[in-house]
């Protein structure tokens, strides 16, 4: 079974300098760092902040190229973690039919985002990954800093695009 969740926010891991996006789970019960590249974080922060380019992304060239396509995402699927690598999967919708492809996490997310889409991550994947449990309601952006701040060297840079 798949849990959805969204996106909370960019962070940077402060031993590897490279860019955490943090998903957080519907009930706020559960947070999931995944590590990635710079230009992924930098296309999936410009979508958060919705800012305007004057030329399409890579990302919104390929939601244009599906779009373009006659099909729509229906979801992305972060699936698996294998070897400290997290995969995902796209899900689209062309014509009636599901077609699941294979993606980096930072892409799909990008495509999520930019698609409106819902993010899911496999219980399997919360299971073996580094999560966070955070209190009933939600946890603070205070309290999400404390805990990326205390990881320790093993966690930090743990996981790979």
């Amino acid at each position: 079974m798949d849990v959805e969740m969204k996106i909370r926010g960019l962070m940077v891991d402060p031993s590897t300098q490279q860019p955490i996006v943090i998903l957080k789970d519907l009930t706020g019960n559960t947070v999931l760092p995944i590590w990635v590249g710079l230009f992924e974080a930098s296309a999936i922060a410009l979508e958060v902040e919705k800012a305007a380019t004057p030329r399409p992304m890579t990302h919104d060239l390929l939601r244009n190229l599906i779009h373009g396509l006659n099909a729509t995402v229906d979801r992305i699927v972060v699936s698996e973690l294998r070897d400290d690598t997290f995969f995902a999967v796209i899900w689209l919708r062309q014509n009636g039919e599901v077609v699941t492809l294979d993606a980096r996490p930072s892409d799909a997310l990008a495509l999520a985002l930019r698609s409106d889409c819902p993010i899911f991550v496999s219980e399997e994947v919360l299971r073996t990954a580094k999560v966070i449990a955070s209190p009933a309601d939600q946890a603070s952006a205070e309290d999400l800093k404390n805990w990326l701040e205390n990881l320790n060297d093993e966690d930090l840079g743990r996981y790979k695009m």
